[in-house]
């Protein structure tokens, strides 16, 4: 059955009790149970009503006897009433004629005064350059020019939280693994697109250290991956995660440049016979031979010697088949990549000045004190550059990345 709605009823405060023909007060009334409690400092007192001799009793019924009005003093209401409504007008709205000041200046100080006024007059009167309003110059100089990737948009940075940077587009809207540049600032800083977060925000990472970066900061949108320069003139060098130069030799010349991000050959494309890679240690020879186009893992504890044979295969592989070879550091320390770049001069891999063109071997850093992002595209610049010596100029090319684990750790 289905239940009849509740009305609560709701009894308020007992009505007030007739006026009684006594001179006291009267008595309180017992209160609602439903009615709020009164404070004690509340409770009505009973007192005598005082009335003086000359005036006539009055009656519980009888009304006080009210005094006749005459025509003055309605009068004398009316302009008051007048008064006050001209005074309210005067204050709401100044007059246009000043009072005259209360104190008179100085004969200096009037003179000064009019000086004052007599320049303040003509400097207004000068004709001064009419310019536009101020704009936001959020999008300019910039333009949109391909609509799939949006490219040559401009976000603002929304959030920074260490290497990962969220950036807000109005429009041009790039996808995942876009690079951005952040404009305006003291060093060139590249982020690259890993998510969509909605409501066109992108959360990105950072190639390099966000230091001083702010909201509010522009941020352009390449259109494409990252992009490293590959060829020769990459021989010999030290370049970073963005292919910018590190080992203060000037910058690479050269008009060859490569996105990171490629598909991988197919498998028909693949060479499917074996082959033996000398390497001219004869151990590995011997024991455990590389096979021709396959991958090798060097594994080992810290110390044992796997950067030292690394070396040794660059060297005899670059003596013995004339081939180039790439090496990819990815978090290793400072002091080993320093150590490597001195040993490949001394043994005649790498050559300095005007012999540069003659070396054998491109070294690729993302060192231990780099940002996450730039450890874990180190590997993919590195393989950009092998590929290209392997594509373009069929070059057996022998690519190192020292080491994985760190790759795989960040």
């Amino acid at each position: 059955q289905a239940h009849a709605p509740v009305i609560s009823v709701y009894r308020g405060p007992s009505p007030p009790a007739k006026p009684s023909r006594s001179l006291e007060r009267p008595s309180p009334q017992p209160s609602s149970p439903y009615s709020a409690p009164r404070h004690r400092s509340q409770t009505p007192t009973t007192f005598p009503v005082v009335r003086s001799r000359h005036s006539p009793p009055r009656g519980p019924f009888r009304k006080p006897r009210s005094k006749p009005s005459s025509p003055a003093m309605a009068t004398r209401r009316a302009i008051s009433s007048v008064l006050r409504t001209a005074s309210r007008i005067r204050a709401a709205s100044p007059s246009p004629c000043p009072r005259a000041p209360l104190h008179r200046p100085s004969p200096a100080g009037f003179l000064l005064n009019r000086a004052a006024a007599s320049y303040s007059s003509s400097a207004a009167a000068q004709a001064a350059p009419v310019t536009p309003p101020p704009t936001s110059d959020k999008h300019t100089g910039t333009k949109i020019t391909d609509d799939f990737t949006g490219a040559g948009a401009v976000g603002e940075v929304c959030q920074v939280i260490g290497a990962v940077v969220d950036v807000r587009f109005d429009e041009g809207l790039p996808p995942i693994l876009t690079a951005l540049e952040v404009l305006d600032n003291s060093i060139r800083l590249v982020l690259e697109v890993a998510q969509h977060l909605g409501e066109n925000v992108v959360r990105t990472i950072a190639m390099d250290g966000t230091e001083g970066l702010v909201r509010g900061q522009r941020v352009l949108n390449t259109g494409s991956p990252i992009t490293v320069p590959v060829g020769r003139a990459t021989l010999g060098r030290i370049i970073n995660v963005i292919g910018e130069p590190i080992d203060h030799k000037g910058d690479i010349k050269t008009n060859s440049y490569l996105p990171i991000h490629r598909e991988a050959p197919a498998f028909v494309e693949q060479a499917t016979e074996q082959q033996i890679l000398v390497t001219g240690i004869k151990v590995v020879d011997l024991l455990a031979p590389y096979q021709r186009g396959g991958k090798i893992g060097l594994f080992g504890g810290a110390g044992v010697g796997k950067t030292v044979l690394i070396m040794e295969l660059i060297n005899n592989v670059a003596k013995a088949h004339g081939g180039f070879s790439v090496f990819a550091g990815v978090g290793e320390r400072t002091r080993e990549g320093n150590d490597l770049y001195r040993e490949m001069i001394e043994s005649g891999v790498i050559k300095l000045d005007d012999k540069q063109s003659e070396s054998k071997c491109a070294l690729v850093y993302g060192q231990m004190n780099e940002p996450p992002g730039a450890r874990a595209r180190v590997g993919l610049t590195g393989l950009t550059v092998a590929e290209h010596f392997r594509d373009a100029e069929g070059q057996d090319v022998l690519l190192f990345i020292d080491n994985i684990f760190r790759f795989t750790q960040v």
